[in-house]
């Protein structure tokens, strides 16, 4: 009688320790189910843990769906870009791009534009970018004096442009390298200045693209005077002069101006999303 007991507790007490893990290694629903209720009644304390199940438990939600970080800084710094970019549309010009006089055609690809003039078996083409052709801020000191005054200096771009003077009946094209420079003011008081230069000078063929770079090019730091004086000549009679120097200076600042609002928009899509 006891040894038939002893039997019967003993298996029992065998098939509970037996039967309860499988419901946990078993991928059938009760063992899901069981996994769950677990997670779900384990308590506050252990829902804030990282856990292996769950390794991103207390990092900042995504809320937008995109999969990427989002942080108190991002919000700030999306909230001052839309500050940033009401403050520019209102400051902002021109909402086309002006036109240029002389019956120039424009051409623009981002921060690239391109001027084009036919003038009497002559093709005349402009190019510039307004990438980085806003000049430093001035110097520590200046901004120091001028600290009392209410409005700021305006931003301009002032970019480095290249010429190209092409004759129908020609293989060669003639490149001037031309640009602004930044230490032009207080030049020519006794007659008008340029407020652009020309840097080099070189022929280039006509039907590539691609410039040679063992073509000879002519610097015009040495060069003599008179010679100087006759490219410029040159040029004005093209249409290329202080005036088409000054509507250029206005049509990039336009340009750029509406680069950086559309980078500015950029940004704050990249860092909300």
């Amino acid at each position: 009688m006891l040894s038939s007991l002893s039997r019967s507790v003993f298996s029992a007490a065998a098939r509970v320790l037996v039967a309860r893990p499988l419901p946990l290694l078993s991928s059938r629903g009760p063992a899901v189910s069981v996994c769950r209720s677990i997670w779900l009644h384990g308590g506050a304390g252990s829902a804030l843990r990282p856990t292996f199940l769950y390794p991103h438990r207390g990092f900042p939600a995504v809320s937008c769906g995109c999969g990427g970080l989002h942080t108190e800084g991002d919000k700030a710094f999306a909230e001052f870009l839309s500050d940033e970019l009401k403050e520019e549309r209102k400051i902002q010009k021109h909402k086309s791009l002006p036109k240029m006089t002389g019956g120039w055609e424009i051409e623009v690809n981002g921060t690239e534009a391109k001027l084009t003039r036919k003038v009497s078996g002559e093709k005349i083409t402009v190019t510039f970018n307004t990438n980085n052709s806003i000049p430093p801020s001035f110097d520590e000191e200046s901004q120091e004096g001028q600290k009392g005054e209410a409005e700021e200096p305006e931003l301009v771009s002032t970019p480095n442009f290249v010429v190209e003077v092409t004759k129908l009946d020609s293989s060669q094209t003639l490149v001037l390298d031309c640009h602004y420079p930044e230490d032009e003011v207080g030049h020519g008081e006794e007659e008008e200045s340029d407020i652009f230069t020309i840097r080099e000078v070189s022929f280039q063929p006509t039907e590539e693209t691609d410039w040679k770079e063992n073509s000879y090019t002519l610097g015009t730091d040495s060069l003599d005077w008179a010679l100087y004086d006759h490219l410029m000549d040159f040029l004005a009679d093209r249409g290329i002069d202080n005036t088409f120097a000054d509507e250029l200076v206005e049509l990039s600042t336009a340009l750029e101006h509406q680069e950086y609002i559309h980078f500015l928009e950029n940004l704050k899509k990249f860092v909300k999303c």
